[in-house]
């Protein structure tokens, strides 16, 4: 009995011995500081919180902004398909885990043979009958080198993996639903200034066709006032369908119908009112990004696969034993003396496979350098992504206020040749001149302004930010261990 508890003792040691690789970090292919010159503003100060650590309720200060961001949460389609990955996940990874334990079944049964006159002993017919009912255990494998821990941890990276690529999709449905809510405000902005346009045109041309009517002014100024008519209608026309088309993407992202009241109302400004993000962030943040955790998972979970695939050169041992009661009535089943039980330890020992296991070794040995490969392109991607951000960053308060200084001068340069035309001291060429360069100023004002403002999105983006926790799936792997 002693020797029987020792040999399970060190089954119980031996079982579970891992041959995979100990994994290791690569390192960040990227620089350790963000980039510095002209483009760029100065770092942070010291103790600045994390982007990743700004909720977006916080981040996005427009009330109606923010109900139209929960209602894409709670409607968009490919979140929802995030989510159900997540829930597969979890269901395969249980799978294998499940393997780790024995498969405790149950079972009872019949066996009714009658045995033919011919062939019975004694010259007649008779009907033998063998009921049993048995409790056991059906082919479990001792996992003495691994082989089935490390495809459960493979799962089990996997499964993490879908969490982290849910959090990566909320990020970007974030980021979209701002990004596509701040166009349509932009287009609505330029929609409105066209309108203005078209209206002080149609009426400079009706001044214009009068004095030609008049013989008071050539041709000459009608048909140029014609001709700014018709180019602010034309843009009328195109920013009314691009704001039709707007919507429509903003619906999509949103996944259902957007309320008319949560539809912008305000002026551009005020919609786009967002928090600053800092920018003096180290780049180890990277390495925080949901994109780049998923890389890392499936590295680990390549990492795995490869002390599976060792471990299918050792021996694979599996034990099937039942414990119950046989009987030949059923009456007699749990009687005293009726107790019966088997047992069938089998070992499978790789002899020769042409070279099956040693090809699916390099095989998985290969797919974990991909994935380091993958890995440190996704954080050479997220360090690029960050810092074409920055850069724009850094300059886009001197390109709006120079677009700002630009719109008031050419408004005051527009005036002036108004004016001037309505007096009868100038031409109407000037003043055309002049209102053209006002309308493409202010165009470009509200091209600015939406610039600055998707800047600050995608800077939030990109440094990880837009994903409020629930309930993580690590905490939930912690909970079914």
């Amino acid at each position: 009995m002693k020797k029987t508890l020792l040999s399970m003792a060190a089954l119980a040691l031996l079982a579970g011995c891992s041959l995979a690789p100990t994994y290791e970090r690569p390192a960040a292919p990227s620089p350790s500081a963000w980039p510095s010159g002209p483009s760029y503003k100065a770092d942070a100060p010291a103790g600045a919180t994390a982007v990743s650590d700004i909720a977006w309720r916080d981040f996005f200060a427009d009330a109606r902004l923010r109900q139209v961001i929960e209602l894409a949460l709670a409607n968009n389609r490919d979140l929802r398909v995030s989510i159900l990955n997540i829930e597969k996940a979890r269901a395969t990874y249980g799978i294998e885990r499940a393997a780790l334990i024995p498969t405790l079944s149950a079972s009872g049964g019949q066996t009714a043979t009658r045995i033919p006159k011919n062939q019975s002993a004694n010259g007649d017919a008779s009907i033998t009958r063998q009921y049993t009912a048995n409790l056991g255990v059906s082919a479990y494998e001792l996992d003495f080198f691994g082989r089935v821990r490390s495809l459960s941890d493979s799962a089990l990276e996997q499964y993490l993996g879908t969490e982290e690529a849910r959090r990566a999709q909320q990020i970007t449905l974030v980021s979209e639903v701002a990004s596509s809510y701040l166009n349509l405000v932009a287009d609505q902005q330029r929609l409105r200034v066209a309108q203005d346009t078209l209206r002080s045109q149609q009426a400079s041309y009706t001044l214009a066709e009068r004095r030609f009517s008049a013989g008071a002014t050539s041709g000459l100024d009608k048909y140029n006032a014609q001709t700014s008519v018709e180019l602010a209608r034309s843009d009328v026309a195109v920013y009314t369908s691009q704001v039709a088309l707007d919507q429509n993407a903003l619906t999509l992202l949103v996944g259902s119908g957007v309320p008319a009241e949560l539809m912008p109302q305000a002026e551009f400004g005020a919609v786009a009112t967002l928090a600053d993000v800092p920018a003096g962030v180290p780049s180890e943040v990277l390495q925080r990004r949901p994109d780049v955790l998923v890389a890392e998972r499936t590295l680990r979970a390549a990492n795995a696969n490869i002390g599976a695939a060792r471990a299918a050169f050792f021996p694979r041992i599996s034990l099937t034993a039942t414990a119950g009661s046989a009987s030949s009535s059923l009456s007699g089943l749990f009687k005293a003396g009726s107790g019966a039980w088997s047992f069938l330890p089998q070992i499978s020992l790789p002899i020769f496979d042409g070279g099956v296991n040693r090809a699916n070794l390099d095989i998985a040995k290969v797919n974990r350098e991909i994935s380091v490969a993958q890995y440190e392109k996704a954080i050479q991607v997220a360090f690029r992504e960050v810092s074409d951000a920055l850069a724009q960053r850094g300059t886009i308060d001197e390109r709006l206020q120079s677009q700002e200084a630009l719109v008031e001068a050419s408004t005051k340069s527009y005036t002036i040749q108004d004016a001037r035309y309505k007096q009868g001291a100038e031409t109407y060429l000037n003043a055309l001149i002049a209102q053209r360069a006002l309308y493409t100023a202010q165009q470009s004002l509200i091209t600015a302004r939406l610039a600055k403002s998707t800047n600050l999105v995608t800077l939030y983006k990109v440094l990880g930010g837009g994903w409020q926790p629930e309930q993580t799936a690590v905490a939930a792997a912690g909970a079914a261990q």
